[in-house]
């Protein structure tokens, strides 16, 4: 239930979500030598950004894609075509770690945030929810 205009009303809750791809390098420190991952290589990683909300009587939406867009483009540039293991709190970049990583970058100024998804290649990934979301 969402208070809005000082009147309580059941709305349903939509989900968007903003796609943007990252062309990045990286090894998994943490494996064994003879592990392919523990090699330097790159990805083109597809990351979505999902937000949750009701939609907006007026406005129609949840949200402007736009505005999810502002939110992406410093995480962006700080990913984009980079050495992943060189970024604070990145040094063993699992997707596991990227999406929890995006996750503590993002929710601080996006409330609405639900999920983000990382895409490490064509079949396989990851979603994190947040902490204490399953």
């Amino acid at each position: 239930m969402f208070e809005i205009g000082g009147r309580k009303r059941w709305y349903n809750l939509m989900e968007l979500y903003k796609v943007f791809t990252i062309e990045a390098a990286h090894l998994l420190p943490n494996l064994p030598d003879n592990h392919k991952c523990k090699r330097l290589h790159g990805h083109s990683f597809r990351i979505e950004v999902h937000v949750t909300g009701p939609v907006d009587e007026h406005l129609g939406w949840v949200m402007d894609f736009a505005d999810i867009g502002t939110h992406i483009k410093p995480v962006f540039e700080t990913l984009d075509h980079r050495f992943l293991n060189d970024i604070n709190g990145l040094e063993n970049p699992t997707s596991e770690n990227l999406a929890r990583w995006i996750w503590q970058k993002l929710k601080p100024q996006l409330a609405e945030l639900s999920s983000i998804v990382v895409g490490e290649t064509c079949t396989s990934g990851c979603i994190y929810r947040g902490e204490g979301n399953r």
